[in-house]
């Protein structure tokens, strides 16, 4: 698995796992348990993660979509 992108925003982590779910291609959002165990303080960010396979596609797709500013590095 990579990580595309790391971030507390529930509503962009929806938004693309729907964009992605659109393309075919699967993603697991980690921590999430974790980050609503810890409060509304924000210090543990969801982390996105697709499959090696997938993660150039994935990123051409939400780069397409305006979101390339969002993806953590390469």
């Amino acid at each position: 698995m990579v990580e595309l992108l790391r971030t507390n925003d529930t509503v962009l982590l929806s938004f693309i796992d729907a964009l992605l779910a659109a393309e075919g291609i699967d993603c697991v959002i980690l921590d999430q348990h974790t980050s609503v165990l810890e409060g509304s303080i924000g210090a543990i960010p969801r982390r996105l993660m697709v499959a090696e396979a997938d993660a150039l596609r994935a990123r051409r797709h939400l780069a397409d979509a305006g979101l390339g500013y969002v993806l953590g590095p390469v």
